[in-house]
């Protein structure tokens, strides 16, 4: 069997709930035990999948399961407590798209930025840039401050340029809440055309119309464990059986 493009090996990840948040830079080197300490819990613990080229993989579960924590360990984001992720390829991360960005450069300056900072060299950039404008549909506003953008705008603008990215793995964060439906519309259909290029896809979303649409397999995370990792509509039968009930 071929190697996997993403491989979790028993991967466990805690939070501290009197800080809201991940553990600090001491704790890094200190503390490695396995045990909880008070006011930690796991978020999700002994979570093993192996991820193929080509695969469309939906990850589902309630609010709070870990989904985006989890997409997050694959892009290299945040580090496990206990076992092993590997990643066998560039990702291109449609997480928290607009975060990078910076709200007093114009528009022009951030996709240089954003782009660079993903890997693509000043010559790609330019070769891509009207390609990057013209799909985000903000043509007037190239040399506009990021931050005179509605949120719609920014959005736009940050899904073209992730999308741009030549990487084989694609992360995908319910990037798409904001927008209206024509543009939804083109941001999926160029997930398909990745897709149709054998990219890899790891999808989190609570959509179970886009997970049917983009998605084979699925991962069902609760009570912190992987419950379920099969076809997605098994997957998401499960999910609604239980969720509902």
């Amino acid at each position: 069997m071929a190697t996997p493009v993403i491989r979790v090996d028993n991967v466990g990840i805690r939070f501290r709930r009197n800080r809201g948040g991940r553990r600090n830079f001491k704790d890094l080197f200190s503390n490695r035990d396995r045990r909880s300490r008070p006011g930690e819990f796991w978020a999700f613990r002994n979570v093993s999948f192996d991820v193929q080229a080509g695969e469309a993989i939906g990850v589902v579960g309630r609010n709070g399961q870990g989904k985006s924590t989890l997409l997050k360990l694959v892009a290299g984001v945040v580090l496990p407590d206990e076992g092993r992720v590997e990643v066998n390829g560039g990702v291109a991360p449609l997480i928290e798209i607009t975060g990078g960005f910076v709200n007093d450069l114009t528009v022009r300056d951030n996709v240089y930025l954003t782009a660079g900072l993903h890997g693509m060299t000043r010559h790609e950039i330019e070769d891509r840039f009207d390609e990057i404008i013209d799909f985000a549909e903000i043509g007037d506003f190239i040399d506009t401050p990021y931050k005179h953008l509605s949120s719609g705008m920014k959005v736009r603008i940050a899904f073209s340029v992730i999308s741009m990215l030549d990487e084989p793995i694609i992360l995908v964060d319910e990037v798409l809440a904001v927008g209206d439906r024509g543009f939804k519309e083109k941001c999926y259909r160029r997930i398909e055309e990745m897709l149709a290029g054998g990219r890899t896809l790891f999808f989190v979303s609570h959509n179970e119309k886009d997970l049917r649409r983009f998605c084979t397999r699925g991962l069902y995370l609760d009570k912190g464990k992987l419950q379920l990792d099969g076809p997605i509509a098994d997957v998401l039968d499960r999910y609604n059986a239980e969720y509902h009930r």
